[in-house]
């Protein structure tokens, strides 16, 4: 991909390669400790960040870490909430066990299953109605959940749902890395986070490029440069998804569109957004790369940003067009 958008610019490709180097080498920050367990489902556990409002389930996407929504001390979503009114819980899915084989019972649980599987016992083990939160895939999630769980509330961020909405050049080469990397995932029995990132690479691969040529340039001991390193390993980071996850997500939903065309089912249930009960809303992000604002849910109320998909979470705005609305909302019984 360097060669090919520093075809005719081998400067910018010295520099790409340098930034490179620069990060590989940066000073880390070790993660803070492990916060307490409240409840577990399989290899899941959901973790409690304190607080003393009503309990907020946050949903994480199966693809990248969850820290995203706790990426340094002085930029964490759930740290802050927690002195906002509200008891944040963040689910953790674990990693996968890998498959013995392709086979539909040896390959884990799909996305569905992980819904079904996971987060509900999650849900049920707290005992009580919670505000639930879910961020990227894992906002698709959350809606599914939402057609069982007894809940205050459903917030769903940058979540993707109608599949169409992605475009036929993007859903066409997503389709073209799914078939080269499918047999070796198979081998594997697991879908590794590279055969992922590749594919976010290439959503805007000048715009890869181009953030490593201007991270060389920053002086290393900047908050700025220390930013850019705490995000890069979170998008570099992540479990395996298993299989069964991978090809549900990249066939059935990216591929054949069946959230969107309402033929998902979860627990047995088509998962259908309008027939939600409880008071919904999705935030959406104009300048979203990775998951575009077409191809939201369409939930009952619906906030539009001017943000990108991880600057809504964690950029120098995040803080008063999400973070500041969402407080506000889980603070309260419910969504006003």
């Amino acid at each position: 991909m360097l060669r090919r958008e520093t075809a005719d610019a081998p400067a910018r490709r010295a520099a790409a390669l340098a930034g490179l180097a620069a990060y590989q080498r940066a000073p880390r920050l070790p993660r803070p400790a492990p916060l307490p367990i409240v409840a577990r489902a399989g290899r899941a556990v959901l973790r409690d960040y304190g607080g003393t409002g009503p309990p907020a389930v946050f949903v994480p996407s199966l693809i990248n870490p969850p820290f995203i929504l706790d990426l340094a001390p002085d930029n964490s979503l759930l740290r802050w909430l927690a002195g906002q009114g509200v008891r944040p819980l963040l689910v953790e899915w674990g990693p996968p066990a890998p498959a013995a084989d392709a086979s539909a019972a040896a390959a884990g649980p799909d996305v569905a299953g992980h819904v079904a599987d996971l987060l509900l016992p999650l849900l049920a083990a707290l005992g009580t109605p919670v505000h639930l939160v879910g961020y990227c895939l894992g906002g698709t999630m959350a809606i599914a959940a939402a057609m069982h769980a007894p809940l205050l509330s459903l917030t769903a961020i940058a979540a993707p749902w109608r599949f169409g909405g992605f475009g036929a050049a993007a859903r066409a080469d997503i389709a073209a890395l799914w078939s080269a990397a499918q047999p070796a995932c198979a081998t594997l029995g697991l879908v590794p986070m590279e055969v992922l990132q590749a594919g976010f690479w290439q959503l805007d691969p000048g715009r890869t490029v181009a953030k490593f040529e201007a991270f060389g340039r920053m002086d290393p001991d900047s908050s700025a440069a220390r930013a850019f390193v705490a995000l890069e390993d979170w998008a570099n980071a992540g479990d395996p998804l298993t299989l069964a996850a991978g090809r549900e997500l990249l066939e059935d939903f990216v591929a054949e569109d069946r959230p969107g065309r309402g033929l998902w089912r979860v627990a047995g249930v088509a998962v259908l957004p309008g027939r939600i009960a409880v008071p919904a809303r999705e935030f959406v992000s104009r300048n979203d790369r990775i998951v575009p604002a077409a191809s939201a849910a369409g939930l009952a109320a619906q906030v539009s940003l001017g943000l990108g998909h991880v600057g809504m979470i964690v950029g120098s705005r995040a803080r008063d067009a999400l973070w500041r609305p969402l407080a506000a909302s889980l603070s309260q019984v419910t969504i006003s």
